[in-house]
């Protein structure tokens, strides 16, 4: 996009905001006009499709800080008129000349008189420096001056779970060469590492750009990651549950460790062991284990009368009643 297209457009009509909206109306105004003019809402429509692309492009500009006060500074600048590279045509739209006249009192010719406007050269600063200095060279007004930085770059990598867990260093290709990365122990799916210097080369003299690594971790049957920690699900019976007991759980370095289970335990209950998680620069996480509480499929014939005589001997306590009175409320 270029800086005409700023000055052409009011992204804040499009969206249907005032100019001091703040990011949160901002942000409504663009969902509720995503939903309505998607393609898929309005499939064959190309109006609709147009003017999703329009609230698409206004969102880019007035969601970003940096970006809506350059807008809102180049369009007061302009006063809203279309910078055009003639005078004052038959349909009234102001040339630059006319924008920055009026901002100078009509420059070094005196009242009423016209100013040139160079592209440079050594008697002052021409149209481009002027909104260079401002926009820092940005927004189609000319190059930025000096030596440019290199483009950041993206990459993607897959991971086996123990590897992401344990940290690794991994070598990509990247445009024709090999790039080492350190992936941290305890990377999450989906995250993103960003490597300075390791993008596109820059100018000369200039740095390189930045190469954004996004982590992809194969799951696990057994482990999951939780920030710092470890989670496991871990099967126990009944009795077990009920009169509480010590079961070996698995660590993911191949051992196992001895947990309690309480009495009482209910299903869905997490016991922790300390120091079985993830191994950080900072700490050593936990193991988090998720009590199961299994219930048989079949059932012997002793088995079902044992049950049914623990029915009849608990037959008193209302295992629902704290839902029912809390149904209540």
């Amino acid at each position: 996009m270029t800086g005409q297209d700023w000055i052409e457009k009011d992204f804040y009509a499009v969206l249907g905001v005032a100019k001091d909206a703040d990011a949160a109306t901002i942000k409504k105004a663009y969902r509720k006009l995503a939903r309505q003019l998607h393609p898929d809402q309005n499939p064959g429509d190309a109006k609709a499709e147009a003017r999703f692309k329009d609230i698409g492009e206004a969102y880019a500009v007035l969601s970003d800080p940096e970006q809506r006060q350059q807008y809102d500074q180049l369009r007061a600048m302009a006063g809203g008129a279309r910078f055009t590279a003639g005078g004052r045509g038959a349909g009234g739209t102001a040339g630059f000349e006319d924008v920055f006249g009026g901002m100078f009192g009509g420059g070094a010719n005196g009242p009423g008189g016209r100013v040139r406007y160079s592209t440079g050269g050594a008697g002052g600063a021409g149209f481009e420096d002027i909104l260079g200095g401002l926009f820092g060279g940005a927004g189609g007004f000319g190059a930025a001056r000096g030596p440019q930085r290199g483009t950041d770059l993206t990459a993607t990598t897959t991971l086996p779970f123990r590897t992401a867990v344990e940290g690794s260093t991994i070598s990509l290709s990247v445009e024709g060469r090999t790039v080492n990365a350190r992936i941290p122990a305890g990377v999450r799916d989906g995250q993103k590492i960003r490597l300075r210097g390791k993008g596109r080369p820059g100018d000369a003299g200039a740095p390189a750009g930045d190469l954004v690594i996004t982590v992809h971790v194969e799951p696990h049957p057994v482990f999951s990651i939780d920030g710092d920690n470890l989670r496991v699900t871990v099967p126990v019976a009944f009795d077990e549950a009920a009169l509480g007991a010590t079961i070996d759980v698995p660590t993911l370095d191949g051992s196992t460790v001895r947990v309690k289970v309480p009495a009482g335990t209910p299903s869905g209950r997490t016991l922790r062991v300390k120091g079985k998680g993830v191994t950080t620069s900072r700490h050593t996480g936990d193991l988090l284990v998720s009590v199961q509480v299994v219930v048989p499929q079949k059932l012997s014939g002793a088995a079902k009368e044992a049950v049914q005589a623990f029915g009849i001997a608990t037959s008193g306590q209302d295992v629902r009643a704290d839902l029912m009175a809390q149904a209540r409320r």
